[in-house]
């Protein structure tokens, strides 16, 4: 075990949670639907004691509100003492705009509690993976009424184990590449990931030691999948990148005559020499299995497994 973890130093992580503990509901991104909210907070506070604010069902176009409200409220999810976990309602858009004030924030303004959120809230894992710390590549509220039992109790032992979770195992090797390697998971939706290139948050794909990327999209076609692989490629932003993980690719498809989606990420990942892993079920599809990001990972194509050798909390 100590020689597959020799080259990921582990970040520092929060305590366990335990039921009953308080929570943070946000709405950092894009406008939350009240229904698919009320469903996701009922399976939460049968957990958790939810704190949220009056705004989480405000709505200002596309966004949650205006940029200074959803600031405000992450703010507080992100540094009031008693929240011991935040839990994002929704993904869409609009962490993005708030990226200069983000990166005011200092590390010891950011207390270690796990964050919880998939799609636009990978901005905030970047973020949060600048000042190393673990996070939660997992469901947003909005999703939680509607996952099966199992991705749920995936996510509260997250919160709450000390110990790493179980491996991700069944995967398919998508490249020529046998050869088992140890890096750092990091990543989240394609697009967003791309659009962080140039920004100062794309520098945690590059000072974190070897990175395991993982990746999952939605409704993006393949050319556009394609477009953002090469950027990132381009960028350097994949080149401490010693294995991918590929979640799901949700309504990615393009005309019969052109790649699939799954095919183009086949192509453009297994041309950095590589294991590419795919099958993960976890993104916009019926499942999000909830990992840890931040954390070490051991890739072993032969047995299409992804292991996790460290824990969310202690």
């Amino acid at each position: 075990m100590a020689a597959k973890t020799s080259l990921v130093e582990p970040w520092p992580k929060a305590k366990a949670l335990r039921p009953g503990d308080s929570v943070a509901v946000i709405a950092p991104s894009g406008p939350v639907p009240a229904g698919r909210l009320a469903a996701g907070l009922a399976a939460l506070e049968s957990r958790y004691h939810v704190e949220k604010t009056e705004g989480l069902l405000h709505q200002r176009g596309f966004l949650a509100g205006e940029d200074g409200r959803r600031l405000a409220e992450l703010r507080w999810a992100l540094s009031d003492p008693q929240v011991r976990a935040v839990f994002c309602a929704r993904g869409g858009h609009g962490v993005l705009r708030l990226l200069s004030s983000l990166l005011a924030a200092q590390s010891d303004e950011l207390p270690l509690r796990p964050l919880v959120g998939f799609s636009d809230i990978t901005v905030l894992h970047a973020l949060l993976a600048r000042h190393r710390r673990v996070t939660i590549h997992g469901p947003v509220v909005t999703q939680l009424g509607e996952l099966p039992d199992s991705d749920r109790a995936a996510l509260w032992a997250l919160l709450e184990s000390p110990q790493p979770p179980p491996p991700l195992s069944g995967l398919v090797n998508l490249s020529v590449s046998a050869r088992s390697v140890t890096g750092r998971l990091l990543g989240g939706n394609l697009e967003v990931l791309s659009r962080l290139c140039g920004t100062p948050l794309a520098d945690s794909l590059l000072h974190s030691g070897p990175v395991v990327l993982l990746i999952e999209e939605v409704t993006e076609a393949p050319y556009r999948i394609d477009r953002a692989l090469t950027h990132l490629r381009h960028a350097g932003a994949l080149d401490r990148v010693v294995a991918a993980v590929v979640g799901d690719l949700t309504r990615c498809e393009g005309p019969a005559e052109h790649p699939s989606a799954l095919e183009v990420v086949s192509e453009r990942l297994s041309g950095l020499g590589v294991p590419v892993l795919a099958g993960v079920p976890l993104g916009h599809g019926e499942r999000n299995r909830a990992v840890p990001l931040g954390v070490a990972v051991h890739i072993d194509p032969r047995r299409g497994c992804v292991e996790f050798l460290d824990s969310v909390v202690d």
